[in-house]
């Protein structure tokens, strides 16, 4: 077995939440679950349960009790949770009325927001008022463009607690990528900003908000954040729709009250990539998504009301929404809205001393970043509170295991997490009672009945296959948007294998539990017919230090598949003939010769998603002169260009 890089000590397994409810588990139903292999067992054997013991620990309170926990449907996805049951989500978030910190706002032009618990419920119950004064109410649409700020914050609370559905993306998509959504679900109410600061500049969103407006005719609000435009006025806006500036729109103060609604009424709606065609409007329910955030808050990130939660995410990745449930149980949230390298490198590090963060969230591209420049971050930074370093968006190298532990902190708990906007929470979860293994996820998530299956859907172990999940769980979406009769959600998620949820994932599970992510299974390199994931080829090149960024294609030749490789080298650097037999003898020596490229060419970007991951279908689609349906779903949609037509791979 690989040794683990770090093992938690004894006492801090049984001073862990997961640890005490594993305890109380044994003792409510007399079993003897010994460790977390066997509480995940029962959680999936056992779900009715499971999820009731959820409900206890956490404290949710119903308005009106459930009939049962689960009625199972024939198959997935028909399933009922906790049916009869009433409840509102953001009661849950703002049931708190001390002068706790609740949440620390702030912006790269170091403002500083902070609200108490009590101070937050009085925010929310005067944007709430205006909300209703504006005709909001069960099942509309509040939209918002909005910063990573705690005006967002406190109109998702506000809308929330009506019973009303919230939908967000953030200011850096493109006019197309926001109509594609918005344009959608048609929300009663608008809320964006008129300005926003990144990397030190500051953009203007005044022409931008126009051009949106004149694409939602049904709007009959706008409210506007001046934010980092604090000059603006409701004239710049062109809308049918009546313009009020945030100042105007709420007064702070009152208690909030909260609707009760159906455990399965709409809570939020989320939006796939959207790099295959128009988003998907995925709609998540408001008891499924409140049950699998504090599960995986309180117990797998084992966070609580001592702990401060960080999460570096804007306000169109599904991890804002996640963020936000750490109200939940508790903790103080700490948002930041800005680049993560402005005015230098170690901004975030600096954030986890300024602020206590005991739980500090990431992307996998972040550590890389920190490390390809060198970043020590331990010689001048405490991490005093420091306990667990998440990192998701996608799987994080080896390298950037060893380098955690080499130069951010040695006693913590890395946990590299894997889920999605699908299910806005996680398959794949940390676990502060296990150890930590190079470049693998720690466990399949309580209640999860994840596992790898082969082509022959059956589960394997030790091989590569798709990772499915072969249970229903509360967080499954309720629908797509406008698909009644849910046709567009069989199809994305249930046609592989009949009744069973396949994710799109490549992944493996090991011997002892934990798990790997090789790519999306959509992305799959099929080279002679073995199947490889792009992210075992990544893995390699990340260790060459000429190299800044990698994207990996299969392209189509002479009746068969060659693995093509394009890299972003460091600048002043050129693909050399050396360089290109590094690369190659790096991929050789760690994995197999299936995974040597037959042509590497270098690139000057590598398109990504705005929320960061690359777009390997894109690239392919391109390379092979095929059409790329939606570039608005990208953040740099003009580094497609370069991939057009390349002379090297005509031979």
């Amino acid at each position: 077995m690989t040794e683990a890089l770090w093992t938690p000590s004894a006492e801090r397994i049984s001073a862990t939440r997961m640890d005490a409810f594993r305890r109380s588990i044994n003792q409510r139903h007399d079993l003897q679950l010994s460790d977390y292999p066997a509480l995940h067992q029962w959680s999936i054997d056992h779900r009715e349960q499971f999820w009731q013991a959820i409900v206890d620990t956490f404290g949710i309170e119903f308005h009106e009790q459930p009939e049962t926990v689960l009625i199972e449907g024939p198959q997935m996805p028909s399933a009922q949770w906790f049916p009869g049951a009433t409840l509102n989500f953001a009661e849950h978030l703002l049931r708190r009325r001390d002068d706790y910190p609740a949440i620390i706002s702030v912006t790269e032009d170091h403002q500083r927001t902070q609200f108490t618990y009590a101070e937050l419920a009085e925010q929310v119950a005067g944007f709430q008022q205006s909300l209703r004064n504006a005709g909001i109410g069960l099942g509309d649409r509040v939209a918002a463009c909005m910063p990573n700020v705690w005006q967002t914050l406190v109109a998702m609370l506000a809308t929330t607690s009506l019973g009303a559905i919230w939908s967000c993306s953030s200011p850096d998509f493109g006019t197309q990528g926001v109509i594609d959504r918005f344009g959608q679900i048609e929300p009663k109410i608008l809320l964006t900003c008129a300005g926003y600061h990144y990397a030190g500049k500051l953009i203007d969103q005044t022409a931008k908000v126009n051009e949106i407006l004149e694409r939602l005719p049904g709007l009959q609000q706008l409210i506007i954040v001046p934010f980092a435009r604090p000059q603006a006025r409701s004239e710049d806006f062109h809308t049918s729709a009546k313009v009020t500036l945030w100042d105007d729109f709420y007064q702070a103060g009152g208690e909030p009250f909260f609707v009760p609604v159906p455990f399965a009424h709409p809570l939020y709606i989320l939006y796939s990539s959207g790099t295959t065609g128009v988003p998907k409007c995925i709609i998540h329910s408001t008891g499924g998504v409140l049950l699998q955030h504090v599960k995986e808050l309180g117990l797998h990130c084992d966070v609580g009301r001592e702990d401060c939660l960080f999460y570096y995410t804007t306000c169109g990745w599904m991890m804002w929404n996640w963020l936000m449930s750490g109200l939940a149980v508790g903790a103080t949230v700490v948002m930041y809205d800005g680049s993560p390298f402005f005015p230098q490198p170690q901004r975030l590090m600096d954030l986890i001393d300024e602020e206590g963060i005991s739980v500090f969230g990431t992307s996998a591209k972040y550590l890389t970043e920190l490390e390809k420049h060198a970043i020590k971050p331990r010689l001048n930074h405490h991490f005093t509170a420091l306990k667990t370093l998440l990192s998701t968006g996608s799987p994080l190298s080896a390298t950037s295991y060893e380098y955690v532990y080499r130069e951010i902190k040695s006693e913590l708990c890395l946990s590299s997490i894997s889920g999605g906007t699908d299910i806005v929470s996680c398959f794949i979860a940390g676990c502060p009672v296990l150890p930590v293994y190079q470049g693998e996820m720690q466990a399949k998530g309580l209640g999860m009945a994840v596992a790898i299956w082969n082509d022959q859907g059956q589960p394997v172990v030790g091989e590569k296959g798709e990772m499915v999940c072969t249970r229903h769980f509360p967080a499954m979406p309720i629908g797509f948007w406008n698909d009644f009769q849910q046709e567009r959600l069989l199809a994305t998620y249930f046609t592989q294998f009949p009744g069973v949820w396949a994710q799109g994932d490549y992944g493996e599970e090991t011997a002892h539990g934990s798990l790997i992510i090789h790519g999306r299974s959509d992305a799959v390199l099929n080279p002679g017919g073995v199947r490889i994931g792009t992210a075992e080829i990544y893995r390699q090149v990340e260790k060459v230090p000429q190299v800044k960024d990698s994207v990996a294609i299969g392209q189509r030749w002479k009746d068969d598949v060659r693995v093509v490789l394009f890299v972003r080298l460091h600048d002043g650097l050129n693909l050399s003939n050396e360089l290109e037999q590094q690369i190659r003898d790096v991929i050789r020596a760690n994995t197999t010769p299936r995974h040597v490229p037959a042509k590497i060419v270098a690139i000057t970007d590598i398109p990504r998603t705005i929320s960061g991951k690359i777009v390997e279908l894109a690239v392919r689609n391109v390379v092979h002169g095929e059409p790329v349906k939606n570039t608005d779903a990208l953040a740099n949609p003009e580094a497609l260009d370069q991939f057009r037509d390349r002379e090297e791979l005509t031979f």
